[in-house]
């Protein structure tokens, strides 16, 4: 919750190009190859890349096959690492499998319907935005979503697929007012660098302002908004070149933008079973509709399971002093309407099918394609608790 008085908040978000990120999409194409022929599959897939190559590993128990090396040659080619001048080429690096099986003794207690890992996940909503998300996460992810488009659309021909956004929003009385800092980095070829071959020139910043960052932070942005565009100077050398990348380590990114605690398990790679990811959702899920029912302002759901167990361990629902009821009985509600064992999980949010690979990238929530992100269990909450319909729209909707 966003303290009283005057105060700022920052989220970051990356490009489908960063080298964390990359690791990500391969690990969910790889689940969602599996899952088109094999609904039934375990998969826990890990990918690691650095210069030159990358490593596919992990367990997974399937009867699908799947050409390893195509598919993630495939993914490296559509986030657009097709030429040398990026320092990765997804026709010349070399691609290694070391794919094994579960272990049977996690197997016997995910079989029956229980939880496959032990763990607490973490849900949250709030009322700062339409997507009922923290408003410096969303912005931060549509910059790098604008910076990706206006690379592949050829509006700024000279942006490689690396890159990083950085919002910082001044918040008044827990409500947003500004945009103190906005921050891009992202990657370019050497044709934009200034005579001394370490800065990029003052045009190319001016576009990237233009192109990139007014068009989807300007209404926040005053005179006093500082902007910083490429601040070490260049960013010639980016991607698997420049840095190491494994699946799994931009959990901040992919969640709430640090806003809540967060479960301390990945998503990427993991079939439904593993609840760190299944939970996580259904965790979403519920705090959504709890703030859409107009029961709060904003909620953070943590939900906890132990492994071969089905029922929840533990359910906790705060709604940060901003709920019109009692939390205990949004929790009794909570555990009457939805669905926590982890099969209920997966039947209601249709999590056996493939739709993974869409995640991997510009956060898995806030994006309303993904059956965790619908408000339809918003009036069952408003009915078991004798409320009414909110009239009060989101306090700034983009």
């Amino acid at each position: 919750m966003i303290k009283k008085g005057k105060c700022y908040f920052t989220s970051e978000s990356v490009t489908e190009g960063h080298p964390d990120k990359v690791c990500d999409q391969i690990s969910d194409a790889v689940l969602d190859a599996i899952f088109k022929t094999d609904k039934t599959a375990r998969v826990a897939c890990e990918t690691y890349i650095t210069r030159g190559m990358v490593v596919v590993g992990g367990e997974v128990t399937t009867k699908a096959w799947i050409d390893i090396d195509s598919l993630t040659r495939g993914v490296i080619r559509d986030i657009g690492y097709t030429h040398s001048k990026y320092g990765f080429n997804h026709e010349t690096c070399a691609v290694i499998n070391v794919i094994g099986k579960q272990s049977p003794d996690i197997s016997q207690g995910v079989d029956v319907g229980g939880a496959g890992d032990q763990g607490l996940m973490v849900g949250y909503a709030c009322n700062e935005t339409k997507e009922l998300m923290p408003l410096t996460l969303m912005l931060a992810h549509q910059l790098t979503m604008r910076l990706a488009e206006v690379r592949k659309k050829n509006i700024l021909s000279y942006l490689g697929p690396d890159g990083k956004s950085q919002v910082t929003v001044e918040y008044v009385d827990g409500k947003p007012k500004r945009i103190e800092t906005v921050v891009i980095s992202t990657q370019h070829t050497d044709q934009i660098l200034d005579r001394t071959g370490d800065c990029i020139t003052e045009k190319a910043r001016k576009e990237i302002i233009e192109a990139v960052i007014k068009p989807v932070a300007g209404k926040w942005m005053d005179a006093d908004t500082t902007i910083y565009v490429n601040p070490t100077g260049k960013f010639v050398v980016g991607g698997p070149q420049s840095d190491t990348g494994m699946t799994g380590r931009k959990i901040i990114v992919d969640t709430y933008g640090g806003r809540t605690a967060h479960g301390g398990g990945a998503f990427s790679g993991k079939d439904p079973t593993k609840v760190d990811r299944s939970a996580a959702y259904m965790a979403r899920y519920i705090a959504k509709n709890i703030v859409a029912a107009g029961c709060a302002e904003e909620c953070t759901v943590q939900v906890a399971y132990a492994i071969g167990v089905a029922e929840p361990v533990g359910l906790y629902v705060d709604t940060h002093d901003t709920g019109i009821i009692d939390d205990e009985k949004i929790t009794e509600v909570v555990r009457k309407v939805f669905p926590l064992t982890p099969r209920g999980i997966i039947d209601h949010l249709k999590l056996r099918n493939p739709i993974y690979l869409k995640t991997a990238s510009y956060g898995h929530f806030g994006r309303p394609e993904f059956s965790w992100e619908k408000t339809d269990m918003a009036a069952k909450i408003r009915a078991a608790l004798c409320l009414k319909a909110p009239k009060k729209e989101p306090v700034c909707a983009l």
